[in-house]
């Protein structure tokens, strides 16, 4: 059975009211005089069917033609596929003289819907540079699709029945200064999972304007808020989420808790005079953070020495090697029995770092506790992980310059956006 190249296009792009005139494979001479193949198919009109305003929807009757215009469509065998058409201007009684509607144009762009689809779909898998050199177009040309698509699915997402949201702050460029940040909004339900909002700075007003973008209509089904200790954070969450049930889980915890035992192992290695006495604590700070199972060998020999000595650094990491019991438990009463009594054996250490870190955690303790009370089901492991996706997109494309950019590309990767539908799928 032969089949037609114009039955082909038929059945993956039909668009009703044009006609495929022609499909013809020609050479096309490039700069320096290369030659390359190209199959230019020609669009006409369908001569019953009347067009329709670009800006209405309505039909109208046709005013006149435009010049011959065309469009880069999706390759074929890596042949370049480029259609032609003469555009009609209609006299629309309600919007006037304007440009029919093209089902398979977007604006004034150069390419077809079903080309910048396709070239949003492998940019979720590569760079976008190298998206462009590929499929023979522009980086300019991969941006623009990325960020049509990524409007066309803002605009048409939807944001009712979220339960559980996940608020955290991301480091976007080197240093410390505000712009450096960016505040993160995130779905954590259990079945699905998604970024809502990104933007500059991680202050309180950063956090409150995008829950304003998402609507505080869309966000009053929200039960479960997940976030880390920053100050304007919960502040927010507090004030604009008041009936949702705030959590801080484990991961945080658990990364202040070990910050504090290197402060008395820094601290006490500045204090030890003496060359012997300085190597008691050489190469020991990421043995005394991970737990204790997980040094073998050599390194758990090295360990035991510190550890069975009197220094500070021994005690710090006692108290951090009782504090994992405390996420084993399963029922809030027991764990809080046992969070009471380590914040009084901390608070008592006379080590400065563990009891600034004890006071913290009699402050946020019943948000803690909320942890054991929604069973586990909710922490920022899932934020963390959807963190983990955004920095191997910045570092397969080895950074963004602008912010406009990365917002663009995180939308596009993990915004779960809707796409428009097409008959061929890629």
């Amino acid at each position: 059975m032969n089949v037609k190249l114009k039955t082909l296009l038929n059945e993956t792009q039909h668009f009703n009211g044009f006609i495929y005139e022609s499909a013809e494979l020609k050479k096309i001479t490039k700069a320096f005089g290369i030659q390359k193949m190209e199959l230019q198919v020609m669009i006409r009109e369908h001569k019953q069917r009347k067009p329709y305003c670009s800006q209405c929807g309505q039909p109208a009757p046709v005013y006149d033609h435009l010049p011959m215009r065309d469009w880069l469509h999706v390759p074929l065998w890596n042949i370049p596929v480029r259609m032609f058409y003469a555009p009609r201007r209609v006299d629309c009684p309600t919007c006037g003289i304007t440009v029919e509607t093209m089902p398979w144009n977007e604006g004034k762009r150069p390419y077809t819907k079903a080309m910048m689809i396709f070239l949003c779909q492998w940019a979720r898998r590569l760079s976008w540079r190298e998206v462009a050199t590929v499929f023979g177009v522009s980086w300019d040309a991969v941006y623009r699709s990325v960020t049509w698509i990524v409007e066309w699915g803002l605009a048409r997402r939807e944001l009712t029945g979220i339960t559980a949201v996940g608020i955290d702050e991301l480091h976007i460029h080197k240093g410390k200064k505000a712009d450096n940040f960016a505040t993160v909004i995130y779905q954590v339900d259990e079945h699905y999972k998604r970024l809502l909002w990104i933007g500059k700075r991680r202050s309180a007003r950063a956090l409150l304007g995008g829950l304003k973008t998402l609507g505080m209509e869309n966000l009053a089904s929200v039960r479960v808020v997940v976030s880390d200790m920053w100050r304007p954070y919960l502040a927010v969450a507090r004030k604009h989420l008041s009936q949702a049930v705030h959590i801080l889980d484990r991961f945080h915890i658990t990364a202040l808790l070990n910050q504090a035992v290197d402060k008395v192992r820094r601290s006490e290695n500045y204090a030890l005079t003496g060359p012997r006495r300085k190597e008691r604590l050489k190469n020991t700070r990421w043995l005394l953070l991970k737990p204790y199972a997980k040094v073998r060998g050599h390194a758990r020999e090295l360990l035991n020495r510190v550890i069975h000595s009197t220094l500070k650094t021994a005690r710090a990491w006692a108290l951090k090697d009782a504090f994992a019991h405390f996420w084993t438990y399963n029922h809030p009463r027991y764990a809080k029995v046992f969070l009471d009594t380590w914040i009084t054996r901390a608070l008592r250490s006379r080590l400065p770092p563990l009891r600034k870190f004890a006071k913290t955690l009699r402050a946020h303790e019943p948000l803690i506790m909320n942890w054991f009370t929604f069973k586990k089901a909710f922490s920022s492991a899932a934020v963390e992980g959807l963190n983990n996706k955004v920095r191997v997109v910045t570092r397969r494309s080895y950074g963004f310059k602008s912010f406009h950019v990365l917002e663009i590309v995180l939308y596009h990767t993990l915004g779960k956006l809707p796409e428009p539908e097409l008959t061929h799928k890629f």
